[in-house]
């Protein structure tokens, strides 16, 4: 497969091994800025919509309105604990229950990093479990802020991750210190369990990044950037 080829009498772009169409079908269309407007949400979801993205991962308060505007024709997905994660486990239930009830598809929950720190390990995976247990067939992805984590941890983490029955370990909130390293995705497929997928997300803001991640083992991508780098000007074959 070469770089411009035709299809449809439509060019798609291709760099590397993947064409844009495929590349956004991993990818959560994010906007989750404090300030984030309805407008601002309805044009995410648009371009979801006409790119056909993953998702859009967007914030708790406009999960119910964007399900009773767009009956299904958007996967959402929203974040629980966001963004520091130290919320009490009975509020990060509360929060996944009401969303839930909202039309939300997808859960990214942010871990308790006290937690971790102080070695209790099996607070989290009881938090993590808990939730799982409420998503049910939903996707649960676990955001472990790697910025903040040793190797040991991210390691443990990884085998928590899997024991707990979570869909997905992600990196980053995109709020921490740092975002997605690629070494952290390969450390991550060498110990998650095999039903275990991961997510990338925080600081990936070019096409070259994205592939890299894809590539790496990375099935979703959290970035609000993509479809303006992927879409800008020229026609992808939808």
């Amino acid at each position: 497969m070469g770089a411009g080829y035709f299809l449809c009498a439509k060019i798609i772009f291709v760099i590397g091994n993947m064409t844009d169409k495929e590349i956004l079908s991993h990818i959560d269309h994010t906007l989750l800025k404090p300030t984030s407007s309805w407008v601002e949400i309805e044009t995410l979801c648009a371009e979801a919509i006409r790119y056909a993205t993953a998702s859009v991962c967007v914030p708790p308060s406009y999960v119910k309105r964007i399900h009773e505007a767009y009956s299904g024709k958007v996967n959402i997905c929203t974040v629980i604990g966001f963004p520091l994660g130290y919320n009490p486990i009975e509020a990060k239930l509360k929060e996944a229950e009401t969303v839930l009830t909202h039309g939300a598809n997808e859960l990214d929950m942010v871990i308790n990093l006290g937690d971790v720190k102080n070695s209790a390990f099996s607070n989290v995976k009881d938090e993590i479990s808990a939730l799982k247990k409420i998503s049910g067939n939903k996707i649960l992805k676990v955001i472990v802020e790697t910025c903040f984590l040793t190797q040991e941890e991210k390691i443990q983490l990884c085998e928590i991750v899997t024991e707990a029955g979570a869909d997905f370990i992600k990196t980053s909130t995109g709020f921490g210190s740092g975002g997605a390293v690629l070494d952290d995705i390969f450390l991550f497929k060498k110990h998650i369990g095999a039903g275990v997928k991961i997510k990338a997300a925080g600081g990936i803001r070019s096409r070259d990044d994205i592939e890299k991640f894809i590539d790496a083992g990375c099935d979703r991508i959290g970035t609000s950037s993509a479809v303006t780098l992927l879409t800008s000007g020229k026609s992808i074959g939808y």
